[in-house]
């Protein structure tokens, strides 16, 4: 199985803590992020990554190279920024199998990905989603749900429960011919799944497996202190 990793932001939250790598590459524990995602993608099964990568993509294919593990590793650079469904397009265009797990680079949803995906190919779908239940959140926007089928979305505002996209998505390579009615560069979340609800089916795994977004210094810092953990008890 293939996955897809959006590793090509600006980073502009973090840079008050995090300077001079892009997002994916902030140290944890004294290792990038990156390198956390691509041991729980060797953990749940994955042989090859796309990096889609562009600000400062030198700095990661010089660390990681064309193989990480058993992992072997492709990059697809953007020479502009084409937003997270631009990136998704053009990656897309570079897979060998018929799908591929999509995620973002700096976050981490630690599900159980095999059964995403047997989740995923049970529905003959084109694209699921990920949701994590929350509680007493407001930092975050709300897929809304019937059962799994995905009816809408609702902007950042606190909720006291409510699933929240989680970051990964299993995508088929036929995807890519929708996107091309998009222009160069466009929003996965907000120009195409928030405004396409309702004419294409849109599902949500749910899990409650352990969640980190470093998109922001507080949530940052926390990840010196649960990555670790949380990888001891996926793993003991």
């Amino acid at each position: 199985m293939e996955a897809i990793i959006l590793a090509g932001g600006l980073g502009t939250r973090l840079q008050s803590v995090v300077k001079n790598v892009p997002k994916p590459m902030a140290e944890i524990q004294g290792r990038p992020f990156l390198s956390y995602m691509l041991d729980y993608l060797e953990s749940q099964g994955i042989s090859r990554i796309i990096l889609s990568v562009g600000y400062m993509n030198d700095v990661i294919r010089s660390y990681f190279g064309s193989s990480y593990r058993s992992m072997t590793i492709d990059y697809a650079i953007e020479s502009k920024p084409l937003g997270t469904g631009g990136a998704i397009r053009e990656a897309l265009s570079m897979l060998e199998g018929d799908r591929a797990v999509v995620l973002n680079g700096d976050s981490l949803f630690m599900l159980d990905l095999r059964a995403f995906i047997n989740f995923h190919c049970g529905l003959d779908s084109l694209l699921t989603l990920s949701g994590k239940p929350m509680h007493d959140y407001e930092r975050y926007g709300s897929v809304l749900l019937e059962d799994s089928r995905v009816i809408g979305f609702e902007a950042k505002a606190f909720r006291s429960f409510g699933y929240i996209n989680g970051g990964i998505y299993v995508m088929e390579k036929r995807m890519r011919h929708l996107f091309q009615i998009k222009e160069d560069a466009f929003s996965l979340e907000v120009d195409f799944l928030q405004k396409n609800t309702h004419t294409i089916i849109l599902h949500a795994f749910k899990s409650n497996a352990y969640f980190i977004d470093i998109g922001i210094p507080e949530d940052y810092r926390k990840a010196h202190t649960e990555l670790e953990r949380a990888f001891g008890k996926a793993t003991g």
